[in-house]
């Protein structure tokens, strides 16, 4: 198969985590004999901070605007499936086109699912809008439960489909390090979960003094009291990923709002560090129990004492997550799950030409 994508970034992960879902998907894609154009809007900010230049998996371009893709028009048109992934910019432009020209199976990948639907539902949403929904042959979706149902019933998607980020199991491993501390966090700044990450790393943070605390991660503002034993990474490039979770005793997952709200709706974070053994601490929302068992594979919060309780002692929760992970979510299980999607929409799409040609 022919496989071009248009997405948010491959070549750089800061910031955001559409390139290690991309790098873990598109390898294992690719190492099941797909060939795969990646094409990668040029913008300053990633290329200032690119840590994969140039994969060994696929064929990596950039465009400057929309008027350069016409330079990838004939690999648009030929492809077996052309991919258009969400916070593309100018998005709307580059659906269109995709649309337009696209002969092959065309797919929307929605790593953002949730606050996609409610950008939606404001009229905000910069990067999709509900013609381009119906226009996809697939709607390839990080939320699964209900939220598909609403996609083909209230946006008239032909096809919506789960597909979970992923993870690269071969990268993402335990490693025999040092424990350096005791809870760690690893995610950009977002408005939405820092009151979750207040209650439930910062707070007790304050109440054990003797414990460490990290918190990894890009944009954080420069107005926020972080207790003296918490020590504060800017940036944490993925192949420094698996030490950082190895040397964490536990690891804190914080879910955005409008994701805890939809519910299946599951981070490549919490994928990675359930991968690297890492006991996993997490807020609560519906699916998660539906993806890692409750107390054996993962553990819940809402509060910052149940925090504390954890921490006072050691629970062995974290081989049981890497196991759930090796077994359903791995590379090359979700790069399977997108050949069964991409054919399905290909045998639902195929009677139109032929109706098209009589």
């Amino acid at each position: 198969m022919n496989l071009v994508v248009l997405g948010l970034s491959l070549s750089s992960s800061w910031g955001n985590g559409h390139a290690t879902t991309f790098r873990a998907l598109l390898s294992a894609f690719a190492a099941r004999g797909h060939d795969v154009l990646f094409l990668e809007r040029d913008v300053p900010w990633y290329a200032a901070h690119r840590d994969l230049p140039d994969p060994d998996f696929c064929r990596l371009e950039f465009y400057d605007d929309l008027a350069g893709l016409d330079r990838w028009r004939q690999e648009i048109a030929q492809a077996d499936a052309v991919m258009v992934g969400s916070y593309v910019p100018d998005g709307i432009a580059v659906g269109r086109y995709v649309q337009r020209h696209a002969r092959g199976v065309t797919a929307f990948y929605d790593i953002d699912t949730p606050v996609t639907l409610a950008a939606l539902r404001a009229g905000t949403c910069d990067y999709l809008d509900p013609a381009l929904i119906a226009g996809y042959d697939l709607y390839c979706s990080f939320t699964g439960g209900p939220t598909l149902g609403h996609l083909e019933q209230h946006y008239r998607s032909p096809m919506a489909r789960a597909l979970y980020c992923s993870v690269d199991t071969a990268r993402y491993r335990p490693l025999d390090v040092p424990k350096r501390w005791d809870l760690s966090y690893l995610g950009t700044y977002s408005p939405d979960r820092q009151p979750t990450l207040e209650a439930l790393l910062l707070a007790p943070a304050r109440l054990m003094p003797e414990k460490r605390f990290v918190v990894a991660g890009p944009q954080y503002p420069q107005d926020i009291d972080w207790p003296a034993n918490v020590e504060r990474i800017e940036h944490l490039p993925p192949a420094d990923h698996p030490a950082f979770y190895s040397a964490s005793r536990y690891t804190l997952n914080v879910t955005r709002a409008d994701m805890m709200q939809a519910g299946w709706s599951p981070s490549v974070r919490l994928f990675e560090a359930a991968a690297c053994g890492t006991a996993i601490i997490s807020d609560v929302w519906p699916g998660l129990s539906d993806l890692f068992v409750p107390n054996r594979e993962i553990l819940f919060a809402d509060k910052g004492e149940q925090i504390i309780a954890w921490l006072d002692e050691d629970r062995p929760v974290g081989p049981a997550g890497r196991a759930r992970i090796l077994a359903a979510h791995g590379a090359d299980s979700r790069a399977r799950e997108l050949e069964r999607h991409l054919a399905d929409a290909a045998d639902t799409r195929a009677p139109a030409p032929l109706a098209a040609a009589s």
